[in-house]
Order: structure tokens, then sequence, then C-alpha cells
């Protein structure tokens, strides 16, 4: 399995190229987004617990902040609009999705699959962000709505079916 690498003039080692990859998890040669939401899940697991729900929206917000500044350099550097190695998108998004279920490994499966499903079909307003919004805002909102949908589900299972 060959890895991928950041663009020519863009350290590996430069923060905005660690924080757009989520250090590194973005260049897995294979589904490069869905690795990133996995790493994403125990790293969410400890900030629940320690810090709850409003611990896990805190930290959806302060990597959306960081994913539009870093993904903006990466994009500069690249000259490729939505780089498939920038995943600091699913982590944002999948955070925000685990901050509204309990902390459950059953609904924290769920939340994954959810999100992963939402990113993948992306249902609009998700759709219409990927494709119509440029640069770091497009990277970055197409999975604030999955996960938006994503949550909406799991919500609605918690209360009404599980």
């Amino acid at each position: 399995m060959r890895l991928t690498s950041p663009p020519e003039n863009l350290s590996f080692w430069h923060p905005a190229c660690l924080a757009a990859t989520w250090f590194g998890s973005g260049f897995m040669p294979y589904t490069p987004a869905t690795f990133a939401s996995a790493v994403a899940l125990p790293i969410g697991w400890a900030i629940h617990l320690h810090a709850g729900w409003v611990g896990l929206v805190i930290a959806a917000i302060a990597a959306f902040t960081a994913g539009l500044w870093a993904s903006g350099i990466y994009i500069e550097r690249s000259g490729i609009d939505d780089p498939g190695q920038v995943v600091i998108d699913e982590v944002a998004g999948q955070w925000l999705t685990l901050a509204v279920v309990p902390l459950n490994p059953l609904f924290y499966v769920l939340a994954f699959i959810l999100f992963r499903i939402a990113d993948i079909l992306k249902p609009w307003p998700a759709r219409w962000a990927d494709r119509s919004v440029a640069g770091p805002w497009g990277v970055m909102m197409d999975d604030i709505f999955a996960a938006l949908y994503a949550g909406a589900v799991l919500l609605l299972l918690d209360n009404w079916v599980l």
C-alpha cells in the first residue's frame, strides 16, 4: 500500500498540512475520508467523556475553523479545489454528529455509519455546497450538512426506536 503525499511546495510538517490531512490520515491511498472519520471516533469519545456534548460541539467548531485556514493553504499550494487528502472536514462533521448521541459504543458506530452515508450521498444542501461553493468553505460545509442529516437521524433513532 502506497501512501499519497502533500504538494511539492507544502511540507508534511507544515501546520496547515498536518491539520488539513488530520495528521496524515488524508494520505491513506484508499478511502481517506472514512479513515479520518474512524480516527476521529476515539478522540471524540475522549472529548465526550471529559467535556460532554458541549465539548464535542466546541471541538467541531475548532476543527471547522482550523479546517477553513488549513484547507485554504492546502488548496492554494496544490492547485486543486477540493483535494482528497484534506480530511479535517470529516473530523469536524464526525464530532458534530457525535454531539447528539449518548456516550455509547452502539451509538458511536451508528454515528460513524450514518455520517459516512450522508457524506457520500450528499443530500441537499450538502451536494450544493460541494459543487457550488468554492475554496475552503466548500470543502468544509458539505460535511457540516452531512453531520446535520446524520445527527437528525440519530436523534430520531434515540428518541423513537432504540
